[in-house]
């Protein structure tokens, strides 16, 4: 599971490191699939990935040819679904009711539950063996401070992983948080990594 939104907070030292360990048959779980050399797009480009539960793919081209060559098996939830399904793993909750999707196709072999007269669909929650998240600040205990949008799906997947590296651009010592600020507390944190900076051209410069 990845933080990020078209590759802003997407985590550039670990996406780099997994590529370079030649991990394969990763199946993903993030908001997008960034763009072809951008953020999480590199790993799918380079089709490290088997399968992929998302809300979109359309900034990516080469997402969209390995999923129809059945190369990249794909999962798709609305975006406001997906971000719920992933709270709900890190908050313990068996998952969540929706009626986004109703009489289409996407009720198909979906369980059904009527609450005061309205129909709902359940959708279960979404958790990881590994959380990778990008993140502006963190103290030595793993408290994390997100740069602003870059915070998008970060927080969330941190709390649904069994496992969260946090690649950071700052470590401090503990006490120079203003705890005020902290969006993510240590206690989701397993390891913390210095990130080495952002190694791709952003789309829009």
């Amino acid at each position: 599971m990845y933080g990020g939104f078209g590759g802003v907070g997407n985590p550039p030292t670990l996406m780099d490191g997994i590529l370079k360990k030649g991990v394969r048959n990763l199946r993903l779980i993030g908001n997008d699939t960034g763009f072809p050399d951008i953020g999480i797009g590199r790993m799918i480009t380079a089709e490290r990935a088997s399968s992929l539960i998302t809300s979109h793919i359309g900034s990516n081209p080469n997402a969209g040819r390995l999923m129809t060559e059945g190369k990249l098996h794909v999962t798709f939830y609305p975006q406001g679904t997906l971000a719920e399904k992933i709270r709900a793993g890190g908050m313990g909750l068996g998952g969540i009711l929706v009626d986004v999707g109703l009489g289409t196709i996407v009720e198909e072999g979906k369980q059904k539950i009527e609450i005061e007269g309205k129909t709902y669909m359940v959708e279960p929650a979404l958790t990881a063996e590994v959380g990778i998240v990008h993140a502006l600040k963190a103290d030595e205990y793993g408290n994390l401070i997100f740069d602003k949008s870059a915070r998008n799906f970060n927080p969330l997947v941190a709390m649904a992983a069994d496992i969260t590296i946090a690649e950071v651009n700052e470590i401090v010592p503990v006490g120079e948080l203003n705890p005020e600020e902290i969006i993510t507390p240590g206690i989701y944190v397993d390891y913390i990594v210095k990130s080495e900076g952002v190694n791709w051209k952003w789309a829009w410069e």
